[in-house]
């Protein structure tokens, strides 16, 4: 396992974010560092180790207001 940043805290966040960050390079989102593996898991972990991807609560997140997000990912309101 990679070095885990320091405002993670602890492995289970670090993989909760590596895997919500791999099923957005799996959607075709692009990697955020370079790196020399294709697995979107691996490259996803990186990203996380790497502190580009920023740590994310959904249970601290606000609700997205009404009409927000239409016409995203193919949704239609």
């Amino acid at each position: 396992m990679l070095k885990l940043p320091e405002d993670l805290a602890g492995k289970y966040r670090f993989v909760t974010l590596a895997s919500m960050r791999a099923e957005q390079l799996q959607a075709g989102a692009v990697a955020r560092v370079p790196s020399e593996h294709r697995k979107p898991t691996v490259v996803a972990q990186e990203e996380v180790a790497a502190g580009v991807v920023e740590p994310w609560d959904p249970e601290t997140a606000e609700a997205p207001a009404e009409g927000e997000g239409a016409g995203e990912e193919g949704e239609e309101k």
